[in-house]
């Protein structure tokens, strides 16, 4: 029977990671908490530099909701902040560093900070935005230390607040097709999130986790307050220097997190040369190519596919792993590890569906669109009621990316709809040709968009860089791609030089389509297409 029971002060703590600081500071204050540039931090000096930054800001008159934005690289402050800021009450709005001075201090306006805090370099926009909305601008170095200094650390609030689903921070999307939208993370999400983390990448008291993921993506994929749960060490560098991380490799570093794109500089670099541990990197942004996928199991680098959106407080689902597939073929290995997997633990539920919201088949094949549910999906976008309720048409949170559901129940991304190439009534996946490109040895990356074409409607241009040194004309890639596609997929034409992209690694397809769709260009003559 379960009348007369309920919740009390002895059987429940409202969720929120702010709690694994307490305890990392408390039973492993003598443990290594954070290294950069050749100082440590202890977990009691982390704690207590945390606790100093709630204290100013509480000083500062912050109250309850009221939003912190910081504008720096990865370092000890962005770390701190993730805690400092949430503990004082406020809520925390990590700004890709790599923005436009004019996206910058529109995201500081619509986010509504009241405080900046930011590091010098970048300095010029901190400012304009400042200037544009009122906002009070603290700059990283000894402004911001003498404020810490004078802070009381038991000044603020502190704890985990009175109601687990309030915001503790909020992230902007990419904007590719419009303005960025803040996207609300509340403590229990982030919570339940950071333990996913855990329990996926195996993260434990010995790891010591390299951050090469951006903090101002998705909260670096809530890895801020993962590794700390386990009074694990953060290893921080300011940016994925390929030389730089090599180094760090064979140091001890044990974790990751990185893009493909981060992954292929390492793979290809000079330094690269198997560990003689493993390593564990969790990827996610785009699918990687199995040909990527093998070059890292060579190094020793054991990857941890998932996928997610800003919306999903990052990855959202995980290719699960079991050790009978160790013993397949390489090429089947990689072609596995592709996939997209199931739900995170602690998530929710994934499925595959058509226009009208019902599964697909189970047959690897049928396209429908990736929509999901459950406790690690946000809250809504900031002061944007019509785009929330848009996000969650049917009780669902739909993705707007493309997938098929396997007959084991993983799914494996095709395309963002946006992507699918419709060339004669036929849908061609741009990440299928894309993976086909890389596995050529002169071929570093590849990214294939739609085209107008007056008789096929779209067919596949594909953009590709090209490993260092290496030689290729667009003829011979082209007759490789023959080998391995339809011919109804095979790009009409390849253009070689860099790939334009955001700060997390996405390759900018929009930027790639606009000259095309603005020439409207006309065939010289009828090529083939998919009624060939």
């Amino acid at each position: 029977m379960t009348q007369g029971l309920s919740t009390r002060p002895a059987n429940r703590d409202e969720l929120s990671p702010l709690g694994f600081l307490h305890r990392a500071a408390r039973f492993h204050g003598g443990r290594v908490a954070t290294e950069h540039n050749g100082e440590r931090l202890t977990y009691a000096e982390f704690d207590d530099r945390a606790a100093r930054l709630a204290g100013a800001l509480t000083e500062a008159g912050m109250k309850a909701g009221e939003r912190v934005a910081v504008l720096a690289p990865n370092g000890p402050t962005v770390l701190a902040a993730h805690f400092g800021v949430p503990r004082s009450g406020s809520v925390l709005c990590a700004i890709n560093t790599r923005l436009s001075e004019e996206e910058i201090v529109y995201i500081v306006g619509h986010s509504g900070a009241r405080v900046l805090i930011f590091d010098p370099s970048l300095a010029g926009p901190a400012h304009a935005a400042a200037a544009r909305h009122g906002v009070l601008a603290w700059e990283i170095g000894t402004d911001l230390e003498d404020r810490l200094a004078r802070a009381d650390p038991a000044g603020a609030p502190g704890g985990v607040p009175a109601n687990e689903d309030d915001p503790i921070a909020v992230n902007y999307t990419s904007g590719t097709t419009g303005r960025p939208k803040g996207v609300l993370y509340t403590h229990r999400g982030a919570h339940l999130m950071a333990l996913g983390a855990v329990l996926e990448s195996g993260l434990d008291i010995n790891s010591r986790y390299l951050w090469t993921l951006p903090m101002f993506h998705c909260n670096g994929w809530c890895y801020p307050w993962a590794v700390t749960s386990v009074a694990a060490t953060h290893v921080l560098i300011e940016r994925p220097d390929a030389e730089v991380v090599w180094q760090h490799l064979r140091d001890g570093v044990t974790h990751l997190c990185a893009a493909p794109t981060v992954l292929s500089a390492l793979a290809s670099h000079r330094e690269a040369e198997p560990l003689d541990r493993p390593v564990t990197a969790v990827t996610a942004g785009a699918p990687p190519s199995p040909t990527l996928l093998a070059k890292l199991e060579a190094l020793g680098i054991r990857v941890v596919h998932v996928y997610g959106l800003t919306e999903t407080y990052g990855p959202a689902t995980v290719c699960d792993w079991p050790a009978e597939n160790d013993g397949l073929p390489a090429a089947e290995r990689a072609r596995l590890r592709a996939r997209q997997g199931v739900p995170f633990t602690v998530g929710g539920e994934v499925r595959i569906v058509d226009k009208e919201m019902r599964d697909v088949p189970r047959d690897g094949n049928t396209l429908g669109e990736v929509i999901l549910r459950g406790n690690t999906v946000m809250a809504g976008y900031l002061d944007d009621p019509e785009a929330t309720a848009a996000a969650f048409v049917g009780g669902w949170f739909h993705s707007g990316d493309g997938g098929v559901m396997h007959p084991d129940g993983e799914i494996e991304l095709r395309d963002r709809f946006k992507d699918v190439i419709i060339s004669g009534g036929e849908n061609i996946s741009s990440i299928e040709i894309e993976q086909v490109l890389v596995r050529h040895p002169a071929v570093d990356d590849a990214a294939v968009v739609g085209m107008p074409h007056e008789y096929w409607g779209e067919r596949p241009k594909a953009f590709v860089a090209i490993v260092d040194g290496a030689d290729i004309s667009a003829e011979e890639l082209i007759a490789f791609a023959r080998e391995h596609l339809a011919k109804f997929k095979v790009p009409d034409t390849v253009v070689f030089g860099p790939l334009p992209r955001t700060a997390t690694g996405k390759v900018r397809k929009n930027l790639l389509r606009e000259p095309g769709w603005a020439e409207r260009f006309q065939p010289a003559s009828e090529p083939e297409g998919p009624a060939s």
